[in-house]
């Protein structure tokens, strides 16, 4: 279905976005939550250094901040203009689907992140 060399498939998969060989994290589970944010230094494949500069990372708050927005807008018209629930339950529907959705939006994140600056390449796939 995700075809290898597709920035989609590295951010859905968590793998390198470089030679999308291995994942990123040292736990591939994201419900693992004590080792979340857990990551390799470097891809033992292609040797592409995650973390690019000191707090590279940091970058990826706008990136969840984005991702949280269209996920309440989502939650909000699925149930408020879809299932016609009241105000209420509309944002009880926000809240739980966030809560329930951290760990991935967490990592999908990151993942869009470090893909905004990293693409695939095949050459490193050539060994």
């Amino acid at each position: 279905m995700l075809k290898k060399g597709s920035k989609l498939n590295s951010i859905l998969t968590g793998t390198c976005p470089k030679c999308q060989n291995e994942s990123m994290y040292l736990d591939k589970n994201p419900l693992h939550l004590n080792k979340i944010l857990a990551m390799h230094e470097n891809c033992s494949h292609c040797g592409l250094k995650y973390q690019i500069e000191p707090s590279f990372f940091y970058g990826a708050m706008y990136v969840s901040y984005g991702l949280n927005v269209a996920i309440g807008i989502a939650a909000f018209i699925i149930s408020y203009i879809i299932f016609s629930s009241s105000i209420k339950v509309a944002f009880i529907a926000i809240i739980v689907s966030l809560v329930l959705l951290f760990p991935f939006v967490l990592r999908w994140s990151r993942n869009i992140y470090i893909n905004m600056f990293v693409s695939y390449d095949p050459k490193t796939n050539q060994k």
